[in-house]
């Protein structure tokens, strides 16, 4: 990795040194920017149009798929599109300007340079906030909730405590106010992906000796690209290890997503990243699973999708995380569920007994 930076930097010692990683929006609209001023520039310089012309359409491509959604933060094509755009700086220093060269162009070739410095430090600056991740003593987050876990300790004797295990869907939903009274326990962490969730499944449902776990998990794999296949073995893994534990399992749908408010954020176009065809599949696989093994399988899904399979316009404020109103709805859903599973067994019938027969 670091030799593909020395590559890629090569030769921009007049970078601007930033720090930090801009917005998701700053990011969409430089991006797009670069791409329209290598266009503007290839019309000015009919030479360089003509060399530059696989640059100027490899980098619309790339810049497409980083608009997307789903490979956003994707290095490979972050990778592409600035060698696509540097390649291209480098044939307009290199080729000769018409004479008289106009001002306009000028100032778009100045103001490419700089769009393209400004994306080349935001990937920088990811690469390395990436090797950062992976470098940290605790790429599952246990810290988050290890005081919490103490604190809370075993529960008292006949109490069945529920965890509900998840990312920031369950994260961002106060339990307290929903069931109020009830023992439910919140271990959910906003961006965590299946196995992260499995990495921290010790301590942060295991150890806490719960009844039931009420698992909601998949959807920020899906955004990141990670295969169905690799989502269904942390599930499997966290399933087996729930029930070496004796611990009842909840396996809860993902909930659908919309694009319903993409007007208001350009992020809230969630649909690219989080395919609905793809949520449909690994839903119908956890309906299996949960019917094949015994578990029970909660469909948020059906509840909270409109006619066109995506998430309510009304649950969400931005096509992916409920609002109160979703939250609402989510909830009689989950607590029919965790009745169901925590329900005593029906008693048997007693056997009278036999008649005496006479000697």
């Amino acid at each position: 990795m670091k030799r593909i930076l020395l590559w890629l930097f090569a030769g921009a010692a007049a970078c601007a040194q930033q720090s930090g990683l801009m917005s998701r929006k700053a990011v969409l609209e430089v991006s797009r920017q670069t791409t329209n001023l290598m266009e503007s520039t290839s019309v000015a310089m009919p030479e360089l149009g003509r060399a530059g012309r696989s640059l100027v359409e490899n980098a619309r491509q790339d810049a497409k798929a980083i608009e997307g959604g789903a490979t956003f933060n994707h290095s490979a094509v972050w990778y592409r599109f600035l060698t696509s755009v540097r390649v291209y700086l480098q044939l307009s220093d290199a080729m000769p300007k018409p004479h008289p060269f106009a001002e306009e162009a000028r100032r778009q070739l100045i103001a490419l340079r700089d769009s393209y410095d400004r994306l080349e430090a935001h990937y920088r600056e990811l690469l390395e906030s990436k090797e950062r991740q992976l470098r940290s003593p605790d790429r599952d987050n246990l810290r988050r909730y290890q005081e919490a876990n103490r604190s809370l300790g075993p529960p008292p004797a006949g109490e069945q405590r529920v965890v509900f295990l998840g990312d920031s869907i369950t994260d961002g939903w106060r339990l307290n106010e929903y069931f109020s009274g009830k023992p439910y326990v919140n271990r959910g962490i906003g961006g965590q992906i299946t196995g992260e969730m499995l990495g921290r499944f010790a301590a942060d449902v295991m150890d806490l000796k719960p009844a039931a776990v009420v698992i909601l998990a998949g959807t920020n794999d899906l955004a990141r690209g990670v295969p169905l296949a690799a989502i269904r073995n942390n599930l499997i893994m966290i399933a087996d290890l729930a029930g070496l534990y004796r611990i009842k399992l909840i396996l809860a749908s993902l909930l659908p997503v919309s694009d319903y408010h993409k007007d208001n954020d350009a992020s809230f176009e969630r649909s690219t990243a989080r395919p609905p065809a793809v949520i449909l599949e690994l839903n119908k696989w956890l309906e299996a699973l949960c019917k094949q093994r015994g578990y029970t399988y909660v469909d948020y899904f059906s509840a909270t999708a409109d006619e066109k399979g995506m998430l309510k316009a009304e649950l969400a404020d931005d096509g992916l995380h409920p609002n109160a109103d979703g939250y609402r709805i989510m909830g009689p859903i989950v607590q029919a569920a965790i009745d169901r599973t925590l329900a005593p067994p029906p008693a048997r019938p007693r056997r009278g007994k036999k008649p005496e027969t006479a000697p």
